[in-house]
């Protein structure tokens, strides 16, 4: 029984570094969220159906519920990171008019004492 509990979470684990390679760039937060909790549901439910003498089917169902809550946390932190982005680009072209609007007034002043 032991035996198939390792050999599942070993699958489990090598799924989710199979599919995190298969991407050519750097996971999002939503992808590591919804891998991570695949992984961590996978073992999680390997464990307790190992408990009641089905790992395989706790390991799937544990996967398929890991998966979609770890889909719905890094979706939301996704988001909120994109939010967070927008808000910093906007402070951004803020500041750079205020630079612009000082090196204004510093012209007119210096245009008003040359008068």
């Amino acid at each position: 029984m032991r035996k198939s509990i390792g050999v599942i979470m070993s699958l489990a684990l090598a799924g989710t570094l199979v599919l995190a390679g298969c991407a050519g760039q750097p996971l999002s937060t939503r992808e590591t969220g919804t891998l991570g909790g695949t992984a961590i549901g996978a073992g999680s439910g390997a464990l307790i159906g190992a408990a009641v003498g089905h790992p395989l089917a706790g390991a799937l169902i544990g996967g398929v519920v890991g998966g979609g809550t770890g889909y719905v946390v890094g979706n939301s932190m996704q988001n909120q990171e994109n939010a967070n982005a927008q808000t910093q680009q906007q402070v951004q072209q803020q500041q750079q008019e205020i630079e612009n609007q000082r090196q204004q007034i510093q012209q007119l002043k210096s245009q008003s004492e040359t008068e």
